[in-house]
C-alpha cells in the first residue's frame, strides 16, 4: 500500500483540520473581545488595537520558529508545546491590569497559535503527493473556518460573563482538544518517502536555476506583495463602508463574505493545483485578486460592493496555500516546516504592512482610492515574480511512493 494519498493520509487530514480549527482561535479571540477590552481599560481605538498587533507579530514569528521545530521534533511534540503556550497565554491575559500586559500575553497567544497554520500545512504536505493541493488547501481553510465559527460561539459567553471567562474557556478547550488529537499524529513519514520527495524537489530546483535559500527569499518577497494587496479590502472594508455611509454592520457582512468565499476558493484552488502545480495556481489566484481590486475602484454602490467583496474572497483564498505547494515542489522535504513557515511569516507580515500602509495612504489623501491602487501595484510585483519563475522551470509530476 502507498504511504502517501492513503486511507491513513485522509484520516490524518481530518484530524489535522480539527486541530487547526481549534488552535487558530488565538488570532481571532482578541478581535471578539476588543470592544470589551477598550471599554474596561478606557483605551482609545489605536491603543486597544495593540493586543491584536502583537498577536499577529507573534503569529508571524511562530510560523517560522514552530515550523523549524516540526522538522526537528515532529508535529506531536510541537502541538503539545504550542497548546500549552496558547493556554498559558490566555491565562496570563485574564490577569492583565493594563493594555500593555494584555499585549504581552497576546504575543504568546499569537506565537503559539501559529502551530495551527504553516506548521500543520507543512506536516500534511508530507502525506500527499497526487492530492497534495487539496490536502494543503483544506488544512489552510482551518484558519478561516476558525474565524467564522468561534466568534459566533463566544459572543453569548462574552456578553453574559465577560472576556476573561471567554479566555479561560478557550484555554481549556485548547488543552482538551489539541493535545489528545495530536497524539494521533505521532506516526512519522517513512524515510524512503521523504527521500523520494527530496529527489523530485531537487530536480525541480535545478530547473529553476535557484538555490533553496534564494527561492525562499523570492517567495517571501512575492508573499509580501500579494498580501499587502490582500490586506486593503480585508483590513479596511468596515472602515470603507462607514466612510460611504453604510455603517459597520454592512462592512462586517462584506468581510464575512470574503472569508466564506476564501474557504471556497482554497478548496477549488487545491483541486486546480493538483492538476497545474503551485506556481500556475498562485499566478491564477493573484491575477484574479488584481482584477477584483480593480473592480473596487468604480464600485461605490451597496450591491456592487457586496458583489465585488464576494469576487475578491473567491479570488484570493487559494493564494497563500499555493506558496506551501511551491515550497514542497522546489525545496528539500526535510526542511519543509522551516521553509513553509518562513514564507507564511512573510505573507502575514505583508498583511500587517499593507493594513498599516492603506491607513497611512487614507490619512494622507483622505480617500481609499489610492490605497486600492497601491494594492494593485504590490499585486503586480507578485504576478511578475510568478511569471518569471514559471518561465524558468517546469515542475515534474509527483509519483506515489509505495510503503
Amino acid at each position: 500500500m502507498p504511504v502517501t494519498d492513503s486511507t491513513y493520509s485522509w484520516i490524518r487530514l481530518v484530524l489535522t483540520l480539527a486541530i487547526a480549527m481549534i488552535a487558530n482561535v488565538g488570532m481571532w479571540a482578541i478581535i471578539v473581545i476588543m470592544p470589551a477590552v477598550e471599554a474596561e481599560f478606557g483605551a482609545g481605538r489605536a491603543e486597544a488595537s495593540m493586543p491584536y498587533t502583537l498577536t499577529m507579530i507573534g503569529f508571524a514569528l511562530g510560523n517560522f520558529v514552530i515550523g523549524k521545530a516540526v522538522d526537528r521534533f515532529g508535529v506531536t511534540v510541537s502541538l503539545v508545546a504550542a497548546a500549552t503556550g496558547i493556554a498559558l497565554g490566555f491565562g496570563l491575559a485574564t490577569l492583565s491590569q493594563s493594555i500593555a500586559m494584555l499585549s504581552v500575553a497576546q504575543l504568546l497567544v499569537g506565537f503559539s497559535s501559529a502551530v495551527g497554520f504553516g506548521p500543520l500545512i507543512a506536516d500534511i504536505s508530507h502525506w500527499f503527493l497526487r492530492r497534495r493541493g487539496i490536502a494543503v488547501a483544506l488544512v489552510a481553510s482551518g484558519n478561516y473556518l476558525s474565524g467564522a465559527i468561534w466568534p459566533m460561539v463566544l459572543a453569548d459567553m462574552l456578553e453574559a460573563t465577560g472576556w476573561r471567562s471567554v479566555y479561560l474557556f478557550m484555554a481549556g478547550v485548547t488543552l482538551v482538544g489539541v493535545i489528545p488529537l495530536s497524539m494521533a499524529l505521532r506516526r512519522r513519514i517513512p524515510a524512503e518517502a521523504q527521500i523520494a520527495a527530496q529527489s523530485q524537489s531537487l530536480q525541480n530546483a535545478r530547473s529553476s536555476g535557484l538555490s533553496p535559500r534564494a527561492l525562499q527569499y523570492l517567495l517571501g518577497l512575492a508573499g509580501i506583495g500579494c498580501c499587502v494587496a490582500m490586506s486593503m479590502p480585508q483590513v479596511h472594508i468596515v472602515s470603507y463602508c462607514v466612510d460611504l455611509g453604510y455603517g459597520p454592520a454592512v462592512g462586517a457582512e462584506m468581510l464575512a463574505l470574503m472569508l466564506l468565499g476564501g474557504v471556497g476558493s482554497r478548496i477549488v484552488s487545491g483541486l486546480v493545483a493538483d492538476k497545474l502545480g503551485g506556481v500556475k495556481t498562485l499566478l491564477i489566484g493573484s491575477a484574479l485578486q488584481c482584477l477584483a481590486l480593480f473592480l473596487y475602484l468604480p464600485s461605490g454602490g451597496l450591491v456592487s460592493l457586496y458583489i465585488v467583496s464576494l469576487i475578491f474572497g473567491l479570488s484570493q483564498g487559494g493564494i497563500v496555500p499555493s506558496y506551501a505547494l511551491i515550497v514542497r515542489e522546489y525545496m528539500p522535504a526535510k526542511e519543509a516546516g522551516a521553509r513553509v513557515g518562513f514564507v507564511m511569516m512573510a505573507t502575514i507580515l505583508g498583511m500587517a504592512l499593507g493594513g498599516w500602509m492603506s491607513g497611512w495612504i487614507y490619512d494622507v489623501s483622505g480617500s481609499y482610492q489610492l490605497a486600492f491602487i497601491n494594492g494593485i501595484l504590490w499585486n503586480g510585483l507578485n504576478i511578475a515574480i510568478m511569471l518569471w519563475l514559471l518561465s524558468r522551470s517546469r515542475p515534474r509530476s509527483p509519483v506515489t511512493v509505495p510503503a
